[in-house]
């Protein structure tokens, strides 16, 4: 999951060099930090959030499928 989160990242936004995940295991959940350059932050989250529900919508698929709950921080 923590791969997916930075491949998509990676793809969409205009400093793929300052993207960086970091995953955080309590069991069965699954947390994913996400460190951007601040300029990609906008890309990220989308207009009303839309983009940013997207990919934690894409990845909560593959969470799921290996029973596990994920959620993902847009960090500052």
């Amino acid at each position: 999951m923590k791969e997916l989160l930075e491949y998509i990242a990676k793809s969409v936004t205009k400093f793929p060099d300052d993207v960086k995940v970091e995953e955080v295991a309590d069991g069965t959940n699954i947390t994913l930090n996400l460190t951007l350059n601040n300029e990609d932050k906008p890309l990220i989250i989308g207009k009303l959030g839309r983009n940013i529900k997207a990919i934690r919508d894409t990845v909560a698929l593959i969470a799921v499928r290996e029973g596990k709950r994920v959620y993902i921080k847009v960090l500052d």
